[in-house]
Formats: structure tokens, C-alpha cells, sequence
């Protein structure tokens, strides 16, 4: 009987990983990027086959990643001065279109940080300093002298 509960078990954890195992390869899709020239970008937009566009600008020059109605991505090389072409051309055909920024973040004032840090453990020195330094006091004081 409990030959037959173990071999449950691994049966029931095997199928349990192998689902696990499955739903994480579904969800980590990579998209990768094919290059493509910048008149074949604008036929496609001619076309109507472009699904969506995002622009990022720098550093210079620029790419753009295209999607496409039927599934493929593309990245294309473009000029500063192209863009406000490109983007005019993605209204008039439809097709979605983002402008990518660069966020930075505020930088974190660590050395404050790092000095409360340094002082709590010189803090934390002394007391052990003073509290050995007391019981060994004590503890002289205690034995009876020869």
C-alpha cells in the first residue's frame, strides 16, 4: 500500500512540473527583429500590412521596430529628419505608432545611507566596548585579592 501512495506521488509531481515547466515556456515569447531598408518600410505602410510602429530615436540615428499584420517584426534604420515623415505615413494607412522615450531615474542620495550604516555599527562597538570593559571591571572587583 504505501509502494502504491509513493508511486501516486511521483506520478502526481510529474505531471504537476510538467505542466509548470509548459506554462512558463508560453509565456516567455522573444520577439526577434529582422532588419530591413527604409523603402520597403514605406511600401508595407502603402500597403496596409503594417501593424505597429515604435520610434526610438537615440541615440542617433535612430530604429524603428515595425509589426506586421501577419506576425513578423523588423527594425529599421532612420534619420531624425525621416521621422515626422514615417509617422505621417502611419496615420494616413492606420497603423499604430509610439515614440519611445529615455526615462532616467533620480539618482539615490546613498552616501546618506551609507553614513546612518557606518554610524550604527561604531554605535553598536562602543557598547560592546563599554559592556566588556564593565564586566571585566566587576569581575575584578569580585575576586578576593591574594
Amino acid at each position: 500500500m504505501r509502494a502504491l501512495r509513493i508511486a501516486l506521488l511521483g506520478v502526481f509531481l510529474t505531471l504537476t512540473l510538467t505542466a509548470a515547466s509548459a506554462s512558463a515556456k508560453g509565456t516567455a515569447t522573444v520577439i526577434h527583429f529582422q532588419s530591413e531598408g527604409l523603402p520597403a518600410l514605406e511600401a508595407q505602410l502603402g500597403h496596409h500590412e503594417v501593424h505597429a510602429l515604435t520610434f526610438h530615436p537615440s541615440p542617433a540615428p535612430g530604429h524603428v521596430h515595425v509589426s506586421m499584420n501577419d506576425g513578423k517584426h523588423y527594425t529599421v534604420i532612420y534619420s531624425a529628419s525621416e521621422q515626422e515623415h514615417l509617422i505621417v505615413l502611419a496615420r494616413a494607412n492606420g497603423a499604430r505608432y509610439a515614440v519611445a522615450t529615455v526615462k532616467t531615474k533620480p539618482a539615490k542620495a546613498t552616501h546618506h545611507t551609507l553614513r546612518y550604516i557606518a554610524a550604527g555599527i561604531v554605535l553598536v562597538v562602543i557598547v560592546v566596548v563599554v559592556a566588556v570593559l564593565l564586566v571585566d571591571r566587576r569581575r575584578k572587583l569580585s575576586e578576593p585579592s591574594p
